[in-house]
């Protein structure tokens, strides 16, 4: 059997899921499994799509960066499935398809996601110089934390005149916590 795995990181890139869906199906992915959820997070279809696998079956994916964040999560996967005796393939490539089952495919797929890992680093570590210059010409000043941006729609909730049981409701915060706030900026 032939299963296909598709992912994307946020449920906004619909367009980004059915082109994954599109291209495993013209492999003949025979069962698609598909998601819209970080790497990171928790992956519910993935882990159902590999249970799914049995021995000589081959699992597919788009792109290595929809199945695996790291070289290390990705070998992790490919050792799992190896386990399974089930195959990877992975359709971009640089125009050709990667084929885990042989030796040569599997020390592309090693390679290949090393670099791609390295590029994510560098792009990360430029990521944060940019931002560092930003905030030392004051042009940056970052994400309020969540706890600031509810003190402050709290206060502005209260200038308003809302009373404080729907200001409470509104936030899905105690009463507690209202009245915290409202002594910490008094």
């Amino acid at each position: 059997m032939i299963i296909g795995y598709a992912r994307t990181s946020t449920t906004e890139q619909e367009a980004g899921l059915a082109a994954q869906e599109q291209a495993l199906q013209a492999a003949g992915c025979e069962e698609i499994f598909s998601e819209q959820v970080s790497s990171v997070a928790p992956r519910a279809k993935l882990e159902a799509a590999i249970s799914h696998s049995r021995k000589g079956d081959s699992f597919v994916v788009t792109k290595p960066d929809r199945l695996a964040r790291s070289t290390s999560d990705l070998l992790a996967l490919v050792k799992r499935l190896e386990a399974k005796k089930v195959g990877l393939r992975i359709l971009s490539m640089g125009g050709s398809e990667l084929d885990t089952s042989s030796a040569t495919g599997k020390l592309m797929l090693t390679m290949l996601a090393a670099v791609a890992e390295f590029e994510r680093t560098l792009m990360l570590e430029r990521q944060r110089e940019g931002i560092a210059k930003a905030a030392a010409a004051g042009l940056y000043k970052g994400r309020a934390p969540t706890a600031r941006r509810q003190a402050e729609e709290v206060r502005r909730l209260k200038a308003e005149g809302v009373k404080t049981r729907d200001i409470c409701a509104k936030l899905k915060i105690s009463e507690a916590s209202f009245y915290r706030i409202m002594r910490a900026a008094a």
